[in-house]
């Protein structure tokens, strides 16, 4: 998330489960990029639209997202991913399980499309495809497929890399039915100085050099790398008795981090 931080966990629902290794004492920083995200859902919502959210891994997507809608949308969501290339008969499947639909899943496509529709038209949902960019343009259209029955009551967020948004923005049929689109990018050195001491305790007074060569060397202005990162230096300043970073600390935190000892 690259923007200017405003207070940890300012108007967001946290959990521990949002960070990446469930890092203990890890705020969520409401920074420019999360206050956004929850606004574009929330225009989202309410025009029961699609919206892409994309960007490089671990810089805050579905963190983002996750947060924003448990103060925007408590008890409506469903959320579906895939860690492999899906196909639609993959989505109905994993669809049919997150809606906790009753029975057996139908056999043949035509009658699976319709037990969906029925259960999205029960009442409003907001389906959440994480992980988006494993998806092919057939699965994008899948998605459409279901979004533009007149029967069925839902917003659909596609959260995903690079490859989402390429699918979803050369295919005009598909582009034109996404409302919102937006992109979160790696924070800047000058942005690391300012979001990571209220990231987490451990960083707070730390001195903007030693931030400063960390990121260089690990964080690589990434909040994924920067939860790594932090978890290590935990570590290691109990292991050593010690309460402050400094450059030896890194020295021990890049060797586990890299594999590398030099």
């Amino acid at each position: 998330m690259t923007t200017t931080p405003q207070n940890p966990g300012v108007g967001v629902g946290l959990t521990i489960t949002d960070h990446f290794l469930g890092l203990p004492g890890a705020h969520i920083v409401a920074t420019d990029a999360l206050l956004l995200t929850r606004d574009n859902l929330a225009d989202v919502i309410d025009a029961k639209a699609m919206m892409c959210v994309h960007g490089d891994a671990g810089v805050g997507k579905t963190l983002s997202v996750n947060a924003s809608l448990r103060e925007l949308a408590a008890g409506t969501v469903c959320r579906v991913q895939f860690r492999a290339r899906p196909t639609p008969r993959d989505i109905r499947h994993t669809l049919f399980g997150a809606l906790g639909i009753a029975g057996a899943p139908p056999r043949r496509p035509i009658e699976f499309d319709q037990t969906l529709k029925d259960a999205l038209s029960e009442r409003f949902r907001v389906l959440v495809c994480d992980e988006a960019q494993w998806m092919s343009r057939e699965c994008f259209e899948y998605w459409r497929h279901l979004w533009d029955d007149p029967r069925t009551d839902v917003a659909i967020v596609f959260v995903g890399g690079g490859d989402c948004y390429r699918v979803l923005s050369r295919e005009s049929m598909l582009s034109s039915r996404v409302y919102v689109w937006q992109e979160f990018r790696r924070m800047t050195p000058k942005q690391v100085l300012s979001v990571i001491p209220a990231f987490h305790p451990v960083w707070e007074g730390a001195d903007p050099e030693v931030l400063a060569f960390a990121d260089a060397h690990a964080g690589h202005g990434n909040f994924r790398s920067w939860a790594k990162l932090t978890a290590h230096t935990i570590r290691i300043l109990t292991r050593l008795d010690l309460d402050r970073v400094d450059r030896d600390v890194l020295g021990s935190v890049f060797a586990k981090m890299s594999g590398r000892s030099g």
